[in-house]
């Protein structure tokens, strides 16, 4: 969320970042909060006159009754009552106001970089590195679920008849893959400087609305009935969520820190749900990584954070890719953001496993995430970035270690949390 001063001192810069975004019909929510802001600070103007006006008078009424004045003492008291009455008016009408404005500020998308490329959607994101050589082999590579099938590692029917499509059961050798990345990806971050933490995999609606668009939280997340709690779609809402209404001292910034949860997503718009995939799921776990820092270092820590997710997937042998994304694609909180991407053989092209992104101080206005500095108080800046989401990296990983004759080869970094063993059979 932008800062309603900058909106109203710099109202074209703000709707060149719409028009940047290809959201035109948001243009005329500009200049609407503008006037809605006018309205509400003269209202709160007369407000402070009338408390002003009120308090003076209730002085002299005090005086007057111990003059034995009270006839003055009671035409006195009358106005007060008057004022009293425009007061609550006036009251009632700033918290229509305010909440107005608010809910127009939610919608009005953050100012990107200048460096993000402009395009109408993700068709128009731009690519970046590529880091490891991507190759076909010259056999045939089966469908990843075939794949999990013939290692006896996955049953969808079952999960079906459970708990409908979008679940999995997984089993054997590839369930404590599974959980051997997930290790894996914990142990990397650790080693990497940032503090592990498991944090609540559900969050109250406060939180919701200060971590992502009202778009993205129906499209995403699942409603607890009766209670004023989600289920988390990323970990990062949470792990963010964990700093609100804080004012963190400036000498401990920044926060690093890297989160374990399972997720939860509705998926709603993901039109034709894959019966016999794990790409798009209704449930999944994830490692995450996160920052909260100072406003001068966060593209530093953005840089370090997709670097993260492209290393990590190297050690792996799985060849990546990063694709910076252009206006069009880019979520409206988000100042800047990167897709890491996994070669799949048997697709012959790279999906998107992680992205990465800076938000610069729209999370932390919304959750008045607060840095006590030397020159005063300021919101913090925050990031995130995927560590690793198995059932996609899954996808990848068998791919890119399948053998011919139907093994898959587990790398040197796995082979610890596979319990030495060097190959899946």
């Amino acid at each position: 969320m932008l800062d309603l001063k900058f909106v109203r001192e710099n109202p074209e810069i703000v709707k060149q970042n719409i028009r940047n975004k290809f959201q035109d019909h948001k243009l005329e929510l500009v200049d609407e909060v503008i006037a809605l802001d006018l309205e509400f600070r003269n209202s709160k103007q007369e407000a402070d006159n009338l408390r002003f006006e009120r308090n003076t008078i209730s002085r002299q009424i005090g005086g007057l009754m111990s003059q034995g004045k009270k006839d003055q003492a009671m035409e006195l008291r009358n106005k007060v009552t008057e004022q009293s009455d425009r007061l609550k008016a006036l009251e009632e009408k700033e918290a229509e106001l305010n909440k107005k404005i608010t809910e127009i500020m939610m919608t009005i998308p953050n100012i990107m970089d200048p460096s993000v490329p402009l395009g109408k959607d993700d068709s128009e994101n731009v690519e970046l590195n590529r880091y490891g050589e991507p190759t076909v082999p010259d056999f045939e590579i089966p469908y990843h679920i075939d794949i999990m099938e013939r290692l006896n590692g996955i049953d969808l029917d079952s999960a079906r008849r459970v708990a409908g499509h979008g679940f999995y059961y997984l089993l054997g050798d590839i369930a404590r893959l599974h959980s051997a990345v997930t290790a894996y990806a914990r142990d990397f971050m650790i080693d990497r400087g940032f503090t592990y933490c498991i944090p609540p995999y559900m969050i109250r609606s406060e939180v919701v609305t200060g971590v992502m668009s009202f778009a993205e939280m129906d499209a995403m997340m699942y409603k607890i009935e009766d209670e004023d709690l989600y289920l988390i779609g990323t970990s990062e809402h949470s792990m963010i969520g964990k700093f609100i209404d804080q004012i963190i001292d400036e000498d401990t910034l920044p926060v690093t820190m890297t989160s374990y949860s399972p997720c939860f997503r509705k998926e709603k718009g993901a039109h034709g749900m894959e019966e016999r995939g794990v790409y798009r799921i209704h449930q999944f776990e994830k490692q995450e990584m996160i920052v909260v820092c100072k406003p001068e270092d966060s593209m530093m820590w953005y840089d370090k954070l997709w670097q993260n997710a492209v290393d990590f997937f190297r050690t792996l042998d799985i060849p990546v890719r990063t694709l910076e994304c252009c206006s069009g694609d880019l979520a409206d909180l988000k100042v800047k953001s990167v897709d890491v991407e996994a070669w799949s053989p048997r697709q012959q092209k790279y999906f998107e496993v992680g992205s990465c992104s800076n938000l610069g101080d729209a999370q932390a206005r919304r959750l008045r995430i607060r840095v006590n500095g030397e020159e005063g108080r300021y919101f913090a800046h925050t990031l995130n970035n995927t560590v690793v989401a198995p059932p996609r990296m899954l996808i990848a990983f068998l791919e890119n270690n399948l053998n011919a004759d139907g093994t898959v080869n587990i790398p040197k970094a796995l082979q610890p949390y596979m319990g030495g063993k060097t190959i899946i059979k």
